[in-house]
């Protein structure tokens, strides 16, 4: 069987257990802020208090793509380098740019 190259391996997340029940449990978090973003646009809200709900969830959303680009520039990244692959910095650069959008 063929060995896969640094990229190829990376094309699959490599969290370990603790950090993907992080994750998981911010983004279940998450989407219930969401959920009650809807209900309070359904029952008519005072729109300041929906635009504190969203700027909350902006945040945590914010925080889960914190942890994944840690993640992704210590071992997807870093591993791409060391094989020699440097175009891995310009990927890198235009998911940088994605959410600096935000």
């Amino acid at each position: 069987m063929a060995q896969s190259t640094p990229e190829e391996a990376c094309r699959k997340s490599n969290h370990d257990l603790p950090t993907k029940k992080d994750l998981l449990t911010r983004l279940n978090r998450i989407e219930g802020q969401i959920r009650g973003i809807k209900g309070m646009i359904e029952n008519d809200v005072y729109c300041d208090d929906v635009i504190t709900q969203l700027a909350a969830s902006q945040s945590a959303l914010n925080s889960v793509a914190k942890v994944l680009l840690d993640g992704h520039v210590k071992s997807c990244v870093k591993n791409r380098i060391l094989a020699g692959d440097d175009e891995v910095i310009d990927e890198l650069i235009t998911t940088v740019q994605k959410l600096m959008r935000k």
